[in-house]
């Protein structure tokens, strides 16, 4: 294996090679063909890391990494990137737009741009696609009459022409990557842990009680969402992103309680933050008096 290689959703062109160049510009990055595979090449050892999407501030998360971190990682978050995301409608050059009759992309694309496809072509068929490079690479097969989303960086990249640019429905449009691999890190003084935990029983209250942990020791919860356990219908696994290192007192302390409350229980990571929104983000008590062990 070659040191400092990066896996990433492929083929080139895509969002995630945008994020990948991000978290890594001077590793070897290597395109895969789905979310698994990515993962999957970390995991074998195939790649030193791997870079998964994991939620987008308008469509939510991204499942195939949520599950694949609850049931099957043996990797750990070891940081973020957050890109901003600007679609573009692309098609081969000289295509003109009244002419298009089928426009593809991944689906988080096209729902990103549902607003937009309603009002612009109405009658245009909607084709997913494994990702926004492909579908770029899928629309110069078909020159005048087919189209898709993506980057201007796919459309470079297949000599295809950008028709309009910026057609997200919302200009806030910003995914979340995280890298897996097998090294921890220390703490940078702006970190985030993310964490898994669930409950061998339903009962009132548990869930009140993993938060009041938080809470009482001024802990700022970032996200919190569930996925099913697979095991029963009804039954869910939790996943919490907190602002602060595992390694903080307050955070240590807090993690040992909800490792007590709940049956399964795992840290998934504790990572920097990403530049770009650090410094969006209040002061929290785990990062100050809790930084001290």
């Amino acid at each position: 294996m070659e040191s400092n290689t990066l896996a990433y959703l492929g083929p080139q062109g895509t969002f995630s090679e945008e994020a990948a160049l991000r978290h890594g510009p001077n590793m070897r990055r290597v395109a895969y063909r789905s979310v698994w595979d990515a993962a999957m090449a970390a995991e074998s050892g195939e790649t030193d890391e791997s870079i998964l999407p994991i939620e987008n501030s308008i469509e939510g998360a991204v499942n195939v990494t949520l599950d694949y971190l609850i049931h099957d990682a043996a990797l750990s978050i070891g940081g973020e990137v957050v890109l901003a995301v600007q679609q573009c409608l692309i098609a081969a050059g000289g295509t003109r737009a009244p002419l298009i009759e089928s426009i593809r992309s991944h689906p988080h694309a096209l729902a990103q741009c549902r607003r937009y496809l309603e009002r612009a072509f109405p009658n245009a068929t909607l084709i997913p696609t494994v990702s926004t490079a492909g579908a770029v690479e899928e629309a110069m097969k078909e020159p005048g009459s087919a189209a898709a989303i993506g980057n201007r960086k796919a459309a470079d990249l297949f000599g295809a022409t950008v028709l309009e640019a910026g057609i997200e429905d919302n200009p806030n449009n910003m995914t979340r990557f995280v890298a897996l691999g097998r090294n921890s890190f220390p703490r940078s003084g702006a970190d985030k842990t993310s964490i898994c935990f669930g409950f061998a029983e339903d009962a009132p209250g548990l869930l009140h009680g993993v938060l009041g942990e938080f809470a009482s020791r001024a802990i700022n919860l970032a996200k919190i969402e569930s996925r099913p356990t697979r095991n029963e219908l009804g039954r869910y696994v939790f996943l919490a992103d907190l602002i602060g290192h595992h390694e903080n007192a307050a955070v240590r302390d807090a993690l040992g309680a909800v490792e007590r409350r709940a049956s399964m229980f795992r840290v998934l990571g504790s990572y920097p933050v990403d530049s770009s929104v650090a410094r969006l983000m209040p002061p929290s008590e785990s990062q100050t008096t809790g930084a001290t062990p």
